[in-house]
């Protein structure tokens, strides 16, 4: 009796689990259908099933300049994610394995940077932009998003740092090891699952950025979430037309996290348990 409840409630739970991810997926489902639609089909009440598909949609959307405001992202989001990396590998090594008597004020700084509300500093930000000649240039967002993302990168590679053995640091200074080594010989070779999770979600941070991009840019350093915008007018949605962009816009970080999902896994349960 104990084990037909057992398999019961196991069945439910595993019912359960299923419907919960179809909602999750549904959105991106439906997303993927309308985009093969014509407009006339798409924007129906009630939905419409069964229809033509066509891919009308994604040669418009080429058509429109896609593949410029792609390359921007594509080269913010990789220039600005290796930044971080360069950045807050040292940082966090410093912070976990080398720690001084103000290290937790250090940890306190980064994290408070990330309470300040973007809205607070966009007008600053754009003034010093202005100055510097860099509106409407992928530069000046290479510098925000790696400021964006540096203070979580941080935190999150610390974490990962103290899961290294202190042995294997002791038995690697005892046979000479410099720091440069200790550090690219030793240590990240332990945490690489780590850095390869915190990687894959500055990717995501910076790939989906819209505030920034919108108002710091223009035609030339556009990237793909404010390309997403022209879709929004004032005669209303094109849904099939959005849908195509969303979904060529959400393609590469979907790619990205399929390739990357063991090691994102392995990487964010690295510092779960101690």
């Amino acid at each position: 009796m104990a084990a037909k409840t057992n398999r019961l409630g196991r069945g439910a739970l595993t019912a359960l689990t299923w419907v919960i991810a179809l909602l999750f997926v549904f959105p991106v489902i439906w997303m993927v259908v309308t985009s093969f639609k014509h407009e006339v089909d798409a924007a129906t009440d009630p939905p419409k099933f069964a229809f033509s598909p066509t891919l009308e949609q994604f040669t418009t959307i080429l058509d429109r300049g896609f593949l410029p405001y792609l390359a921007n992202s594509a080269f913010v989001t990789v220039v600005s994610t290796l930044l971080v990396l360069l950045l807050g590998v040292p940082a966090a090594y410093a912070l976990s394995l080398a720690p001084i008597k103000q290290t937790s004020n250090a940890l306190g700084f980064f994290l408070s940077t990330k309470m300040l509300p973007i809205v607070a500093a966009i007008i600053p930000l754009y003034v010093i932009s202005q100055n510097l000649g860099m509106l409407d240039n992928v530069w000046a967002l290479v510098v925000l998003y790696a400021g964006m993302n540096l203070p979580l990168a941080v935190w999150m590679m610390r974490s990962f740092f103290l899961e290294v053995p202190t042995e294997m640091i002791e038995a690697a200074r005892v046979d000479g090891a410099t720091l440069p080594t200790l550090l690219y010989r030793v240590v990240l070779p332990v945490v690489a699952p780590g850095i390869a999770a915190t990687a894959l979600i500055c990717v995501i941070f910076s790939w989906t950025e819209f505030f920034y991009a919108v108002n710091l840019t223009a035609a030339q350093a556009g990237t793909v979430p404010v390309f997403l915008v022209g879709f929004i007018t004032s005669e209303g949605l094109f849904w099939a037309q959005l849908s195509a962009a969303a979904l060529l816009a959400s393609l590469p970080v979907m790619i990205v996290g399929w390739i990357a999902q063991n090691h994102l896994v392995r990487g964010l349960s690295m510092g779960a348990v101690k």
